[in-house]
């Protein structure tokens, strides 16, 4: 795919339906490991500060621009990138095209146990002919051990399922994934974060009309300021003044 650097991020230019496309193809093919992960100011913003974090997004097969910022930092450096793509964009295109296909499957690694049950009954009537293979939440901490590991990959391969949905926080879910990609037996592996709460309505999406406007954040704060402050007001920020510096660069 089309790519730009955006403080040396990979950042895919191409719209959500070439990169579905293209993930769909990855599946038809058989392909092993393939990963793809979202890309927002935040993100890139903590990744400075944490190699493993940075690692998992610059090898990423597909680094998708999931937030208004990474749109203005693409127009301020003279990029293309001109379409947000965000997981649940991801989550539900794919699905619907998975869905259109026979004998194609998931699995949900991820989240509680009660919300793996309502994502798996919504699921199965939303996409009934996709096979939901299984599911699996891992224990709620900060960082896993061996054990946790091996659990978690051992519950995956159990079923070999075409695409692996992960839905951790960041930056864990990426560095798992980038860890543990080579022993995975999946097509395609799809770091969600939130969008298994979104999907269950567990958190709310803000209204599309602040999607379309860039202010997806606003609301979401005002929903869980404890949670996103420090993205808002620190990360936001940090990751503004390092494209400002990358523009100045450019220049000399």
């Amino acid at each position: 795919m089309n790519t730009e650097s955006i403080l040396g991020y990979p950042i895919i230019q191409d719209n959500s339906a070439s990169c579905i496309g293209l993930l769909r193809q990855w599946v038809l093919k058989g392909k092993k490991g393939k990963y793809l992960a979202c890309a927002n100011p935040h993100s890139l913003a903590v990744a400075e500060s944490d190699l493993d974090f940075h690692e998992a997004l610059i090898h990423a097969d597909i680094l998708v621009p999931d937030g208004s910022g990474i749109i203005l930092a693409s127009r301020m450096l003279g990029g293309g990138i001109r379409e947000r793509i965000t997981g649940s964009d991801i989550f539900y295109g794919l699905s619907s095209e998975m869905n259109k296909l026979e004998g194609r499957s998931c699995f949900f690694l991820g989240s509680t146990e009660e919300s793996l049950g309502k994502i798996s009954d919504k699921f199965q009537k939303q996409y009934p002919h996709v096979r939901l293979e299984g599911t699996y939440s891992p224990p709620y901490k900060s960082a896993f051990d061996d054990v946790d590991n091996e659990q978690m990959i051992a519950a995956v391969n159990a079923t070999s399922p075409d695409i692996l949905w992960v839905g951790m926080s960041a930056p864990k879910q990426e560095k798992w994934i980038f860890e543990n990609r080579a022993r995975l037996n999946a097509s395609v592996i799809v770091a969600i974060g939130a969008v298994f709460d979104f999907y269950i309505g567990n958190v709310k999406r803000s209204h599309p009309v602040f999607q379309k406007i860039g202010l997806e954040w606003l609301p979401r704060l005002l929903q869980e300021p404890k949670r996103l402050w420090r993205r808002t007001f620190i990360s936001a920020p940090r990751f503004l003044i390092a494209v400002v510096k990358q523009c100045i660069s450019r220049n000399y």
